[in-house]
């Protein structure tokens, strides 16, 4: 008897590795990771001696790190159907804010930083809570709230500054988080990576992150069924700028300076990274895990370009035709799952 159940069972068991696998194989995530895989092969084999090494491995991870933290911000953001142009000028805005707390206590300690960072905090809250309202309360499309307050922050913060970069940051904030090293691995990235994981288990495993789905999949029974939507809105709008905020502080440690003019394109690579990592623009649909593999696509273009010798100009040109890519594939799936 237990023979025949043994041997009934055995089907059964291999018929789920299947379905496991080929849903493994079906997700937008994995075709991605096997894009990357290609890129990296093609540089490598392009130029054995300067890409594939572990310096420019570590660089590449590090210039990722920042736009992860951007990304998983945006991830929340066009699940719900929106979109946020703003973070390029959030990200200069909370780094000056940050910069000019640290220059004006002063010294090099640990708490002259927290304040810094918790500057930064919170004047990138305080502009994704500003979206967050427009859009959720004022019903002004996300497309011109965040384009307006692009310019409103990066305005700002060249106010600030009179448009001169701000360069007294704390040498221990850039020996140990700028260029600093936990069991070997760059702290930015460490950073990055706990807050990806942070966000990834908050989106698939609370009631945040299932409601943040249902807005971008249908807003209209979520509050039905009693959520306050535009409350959620403001919340996943002001997480966004938080980290727009998190990711000026970071780019504070690892440059040493405000770089007002280094992350002009930040936004356009920051959604390119989230649709070609499998967010469907249209919301409802997408992972922090995708988001994480997308970042790595424009990131490895880009370092792939430059240790090839490659105009800058054709850089751009390389993440915008990809981004266009991505959204139409998007448009393809979902013709395809509205046929099945």
């Amino acid at each position: 008897m237990t023979s025949s159940l043994s041997t009934q069972s055995e089907p059964t068991t291999t018929v789920a590795t299947t379905s496991t696998w080929r849903r493994l194989a079906a997700a937008p995530a994995t075709r991605i990771f096997g894009v990357l895989v290609l890129l990296v092969a093609a540089f490598t084999v392009l130029r054995p001696t300067s890409f594939a090494t572990p310096a420019n491995a570590a660089n590449i991870a590090a210039d990722a790190a920042i736009l992860l933290v951007l990304a998983v911000g945006a991830t929340y953001v066009i699940l719900t159907a929106g979109i946020d142009l703003s973070v390029s000028g959030v990200l200069v805005f909370s780094g000056v804010i940050a910069a000019k707390i640290m220059q004006a206590l002063g010294g090099d300690g640990i708490g002259v930083i927290l304040l810094g960072l918790l500057g930064g905090l919170v004047a990138g809250a305080a502009w994704g809570a500003l979206n967050g309202f427009l859009v959720a309360k004022a019903r002004i499309p996300a497309l011109i709230v965040t384009l307006g307050t692009l310019g409103m922050s990066l305005g700002s913060a060249l106010l600030l500054t009179g448009g001169i970069d701000v360069r007294e940051v704390p040498l221990t904030l850039v020996l140990n988080v700028g260029s600093g090293r936990v069991a070997g691995i760059p702290a930015l990235v460490v950073i990055a990576a706990l807050v990806a994981l942070v966000a990834g288990v908050v989106l698939a495993g609370t009631r945040f992150g299932r409601y943040t789905y249902a807005i971008g999949s249908n807003a209209e029974a979520l509050r039905r069924a009693g959520v306050d939507t535009a409350r959620h809105l403001i919340k996943v709008y002001a997480l966004a700028g938080a980290l727009a905020g998190l990711a000026g502080f970071l780019s504070l440690a690892r440059f040493a300076t405000t770089t007002l003019a280094g992350h002009s394109t930040d936004n356009l690579q920051t959604i390119a990274a989230v649709v070609i990592g499998g967010t469907s623009l249209f919301g409802g649909v997408g992972t922090v895990v995708g988001s994480v593999i997308g970042v790595f696509i424009p990131t490895v273009l880009q370092n792939g370009f430059v240790v090839l010798g490659v105009s800058p100009f054709w850089q751009q040109v390389a993440v915008g035709a990809v981004l266009i890519a991505a959204v139409y594939l998007d448009q393809l799936r979902r013709r395809a799952r509205s046929r099945g």
